[in-house]
């Protein structure tokens, strides 16, 4: 059993910065990997980006590279998604995530949402033009 929350979605302008929270707690394997997703309103939910926590390993997306970076801090169990230069094309609701250690498509800890069996709330993101 996991539990994740998340915090720190707010509003900001085009080119603010933003900082996401992700506290979890449970069992550590079923945790090793943390992603986050975003969702806007009649799309489906994607991938934004993944860390596996036992090397600090990320991905990211095309769309996020440059701008976003994932971070951790293991004593307080939360990973950190920094969000810069953000666009109104990155509002939605972000959503943190975490399965057991997995690869997928020579990615690892990056996949689709089925692999991931824990999820938080979710915290909304708006970036105003």
């Amino acid at each position: 059993q996991v539990q994740l929350v998340e915090s720190g979605g707010g509003s900001v302008e085009a080119g603010g910065s933003l900082r996401l929270s992700c506290a979890a707690s449970g069992d550590p394997q079923r945790r090793a990997c943390m992603g986050w997703f975003r969702q806007v309103p009649g799309k489906e939910r994607e991938g934004v980006a993944s860390i596996d926590i036992s090397d600090n390993s990320t991905y990211y997306i095309d769309s996020v590279k440059g701008r976003f970076a994932l971070s951790q801090d293991n004593a307080k169990n939360t990973v950190y998604l920094h969000m810069n230069s953000l666009k109104p094309g990155d509002t939605a609701m972000y959503y943190c995530a975490a399965a057991p250690p997995f690869a997928y498509r020579g990615s690892r800890c990056f996949g689709p949402l089925s692999v991931y069996d824990s999820w938080g709330q979710g915290t909304q993101v708006t970036v105003s033009s």
